[in-house]
């Protein structure tokens, strides 16, 4: 079972402080959204969302999230920003914001990680048609991307399934393990050396192969 930094309760907050946040950011102090999202990760706010900080997972708002970032890297907000930047309308960056507290959330990568993989620019651009399509969408189309571009460091997992010519949602039937714990094991979020004997020996049996294939051993000779 995955360990979470916070409850699940607390996730639809944080998935709409940290929309309203880049809304805030983007729309309201005229940063760039790649700018924001890197100082969001300097000031190591992200590091405490990440570790689930309940100051910033449910208690402050979203522009209050804002401001904690651009007071910790030292950013003057031009004009006054003492009101609540929270509006009824939904803009590509308050959805990027939104939709990646989710993906963060469910994939435990830090958030300096998948920026590593993906410009926020780029899940902004994801806005159509994406905003419209269940999240589990989102989340699958960034597995791809990260799996693709890390490639050379592709896991076990992820080379067994393929050449077994199975998808995900095929094998996690088959192996009778949670998809999205499927889906953490391959993209090297979630440290599959730490599975369950039982979970390792149900996908090794369903994919024809040694238990210990299943596994990053990484064993060298010496």
């Amino acid at each position: 079972m995955t360990t979470r930094a916070y409850d699940k309760f607390f996730l639809s907050g944080m998935m709409k402080n940290l929309g309203f946040a880049v809304d805030f950011a983007v729309n309201g102090c005229g940063l760039t959204c790649d700018s924001f999202y890197d100082f969001f990760i300097a000031s190591k706010v992200a590091g405490e969302i990440e570790r689930g900080s309940p100051v910033f997972v449910c208690g402050c708002s979203g522009t209050e999230l804002a401001l904690s970032v651009f007071d910790r890297v030292g950013y003057e907000v031009a004009g006054s920003a003492d009101k609540v930047f929270e509006r009824f309308d939904r803009t590509p960056e308050y959805w990027a914001g939104w939709i990646l507290a989710f993906y963060q959330w469910e994939t435990n990568l830090s958030f300096a990680k998948i920026r590593d993989y993906v410009h926020f620019s780029q899940i902004v651009n994801m806005y159509n048609p994406l905003h419209e399509a269940p999240k589990e969408k989102f989340l699958d189309i960034m597995n791809t991307i990260i799996l693709e571009k890390n490639s050379e460091k592709t896991t076990n997992l992820h080379k067994l399934r393929k050449a077994a010519g199975l998808t995900q949602k095929e094998l996690s039937r088959l192996a009778g393990v949670n998809l999205r714990t499927l889906q953490q094991y391959e993209i090297g979020s979630k440290d599959i050396n730490k599975a369950s004997g039982r979970a390792i020996n149900s996908l090794a049996l369903a994919l024809h192969c040694n238990f210990y294939d299943v596994m990053e051993l990484n064993l060298q000779e010496e």
